[in-house]
């Protein structure tokens, strides 16, 4: 489908922004001067009120270029062919890195002020809005490099981060989409139709599917490991230029979380391995055999959930009405104002997220096409969308924005809301196993599949830190070893999934997918919180969580709402639950 022919209900209408793109020129060219004024600050940040002018000035600044972002990028992620999005795109991150290396003296002056005069911002009622930011300054002080060296990387910004940027060229516009053969039609191989046509029930479709797609990523392996590779030695080049000891504490430290979370993590994920080598096994009972083809083919057949898109959309609504009427009330009103774009069409980039501009509102980004997957898929980014809509009504701009650690724990914990409400509701015994199947599902995907990719990322740093060539063999071959580990005997790994780390979009926000894996850990408890605790607890949630933004560390925040992920509880808890599904699954 072009994207001229999307029915307008089902896309999004930027005017929430932006009222059309001649005001977007206007604040363009009102923003590009005003930047200037940053400089009139160099040299002068030894005065506290000199700080706090610069510190107004940066948020309008910065408010104004997240507009300008935003509306430009959202208008070419839905037709990645259309040059004159794409050219707004452009213009839009060359301003970004503009504002960026204006502001490039900022932290390198405040960082020599004294810990004497940066506390006593810090603790000043008139700086209150930024208090969470200078204690991140003083506590970030090793690692800030000098006025000019800071100046030098913001400039570069705009080349070493365009290894996604490339990427997505590659994966959402260049790579064709194949026609296949399918139950007597033929079906255009897109993002989309691959991951609907790996649950279809011929095992042969599912397999023609499966290596159509890959032969994709193959003939642009090359191309892919380079960027990929390259990727990689800008995020360790960058991290010991700044004194850290590897890429995957300059991350850590970027989220203000301890790194004991990430080792935790991955110990309770490998002690927990054993289970999943369990619920692998018993897939390849159930199917006869079992490829890598097969792990995403429904166990129970002739249950799927999905169904159009107003029915998925009010399912969810039913599954989070334990969050409250304003919840939901809220909801219904961002799918009235169009700020939800629904349907796949040509050149749209894949899968889905959340975005939107400070005061602006939320916007989701949907490729629906019917499954149940789909209908999940809606509940997370909602979710995404909601913790962005309440931590940017209780806080200011400097605070509002929270942390990628803790970014996707409120999108799961809507995801698991929804399994429990359709568990609950049903009365069908066959749609009951299908559930649990799910479910079961939703922890190899989230918890176990996001740790194996968080220790391949983690591996491939380390191998470019070591002065080992990221070649194709060698990434393959890691990816293979690892795969392996996780998935067991019970499943044959066919070679086609050696190939699957050049797929995977997250790899290029380094020690991103670890998140996944934390946000469905931390999402158990507090849905199960939510559920059994009545109002206090969902009380907590709002107040501790979802209205917390960045006010203070991720991992503070978490622990707040009861959930500290650098001790084993969490984890024990989360894989209790896959052990408990799994027994009741199999029981059936």
């Amino acid at each position: 489908m072009k994207r001229s022919e999307a029915r307008l209900e089902y896309t999004w209408d930027l005017s929430h922004i932006f009222a059309d793109k001649l005001e977007w020129e206007k604040t363009f060219s009102q923003t590009n001067m005003r930047i200037s004024e940053i400089s009139k600050f160099r040299g002068k940040l030894a005065n506290p009120e000199q700080v706090l002018r610069l510190l107004r000035l940066a948020d309008e600044l910065g408010i104004a270029v997240e507009k300008i972002v935003v509306y430009a990028t959202m208008s070419m992620h839905v037709d990645g062919s259309n040059a004159s999005a794409v050219a707004l795109a452009q213009r839009a991150n060359t301003l970004s890195a503009s504002f960026a290396a204006a502001m490039s003296f900022v932290e390198p002056e405040l960082t020599r002020l004294s810990d004497d005069q940066l506390e006593f911002m810090t603790e000043h009622q008139s700086f209150a809005d930024y208090s969470y930011t200078l204690r991140r300054i003083r506590k970030n002080k090793p690692h800030v490099l000098s006025e000019g060296e800071e100046y030098i990387l913001a400039r570069l910004g705009e080349v070493t981060g365009s290894f996604r940027d490339i990427f997505e060229k590659i994966d959402s516009v260049d790579l064709p989409h194949p026609p296949l053969k399918v139950d007597g039609e033929r079906i255009p191989l897109t993002h989309g139709t691959y991951a609907r046509l790996l649950q279809h029930p011929d095992r042969e479709v599912r397999k023609k599917a499966f290596k159509a797609y890959y032969s994709l990523y193959e003939e642009r392996i090359n191309t892919l490991a380079a960027c990929y590779a390259n990727c990689v030695k800008k995020n360790n080049i960058t991290s010991a230029l700044r004194g850290y000891d590897d890429a995957m504490s300059a991350s850590i430290a970027a989220d203000d979380v301890p790194e004991k979370v990430y080792g935790k993590l991955i110990e309770q994920v490998n002690a927990a391995l054993p289970s999943l080598h369990e619920y692998v096994d018993y897939r390849r009972l159930v199917l006869g055999e079992l490829h890598m083809y097969d792990m995403y083919v429904p166990l129970v057949q002739g249950a799927e959930l999905g169904t159009d898109y107003e029915t998925a959309f009010r399912i969810v609504l039913d599954a989070l009405a334990p969050l409250g009427k304003e919840y939901t009330d809220l909801l219904v009103k961002m799918k009235k104002e169009r700020r939800i774009d629904v349907m796949e069409n040509e050149g749209k980039r894949g899968g889905a997220y959340s975005w939107g501009a400070y005061g602006t509102g939320p916007y989701v980004l949907l490729n629906y096409s019917g499954t149940t997957h789909d209908i999940f898929t809606i509940a997370h980014e909602l979710g995404h969308a909601m913790h962005s809509h309440y931590s940017d009504e209780a806080l200011c701009y400097d605070k509002a924005g929270y942390s990628i650690f803790v970014a996707e724990v409120a999108s799961t914990t809507n995801e698991v809301l929804l399994l429990k409400h359709l568990l609950a509701t049903t009365k069908d015994t066959k749609v009951r196993k299908y559930l649990l199947s799910y479910y079961l599902d939703m922890f190899r995907t989230t918890l176990f599949r996001q740790s194996m990719f968080a220790e391949f990322e983690l591996g491939a740093h380390k191998a470019d830190r070591r002065g080992e060539a990221l070649t194709v063999e060698s990434l393959s071959k890691a990816y293979l070893k690892l795969n392996k580990k996780y998935y067991g005997t019970g499943v044959t790994h066919d070679k086609q999934i050696r190939l699957e780390w050049a797929r995977i979009p997250h790899f290029y926000s380094a020690f991103y997918v670890y998140k996944y894996a934390t946000g469905l850990t931390a999402a158990v408890s507090l849905a199960n919180s939510i559920l059994t605790g009545g109002e206090l607890a969902v009380k907590r949630y709002f107040d501790k969580f979802l209205r917390a933004g960045g006010h203070k560390s991720p991992y503070e925040i978490l622990k707040d709402a009861g959930v500290d992920l650098c001790d084993s509880r969490p984890y024990e808890i989360a894989m209790l639950e896959f052990r408990n599904t799994l027994g009741e699954f199999t029981s059936l």
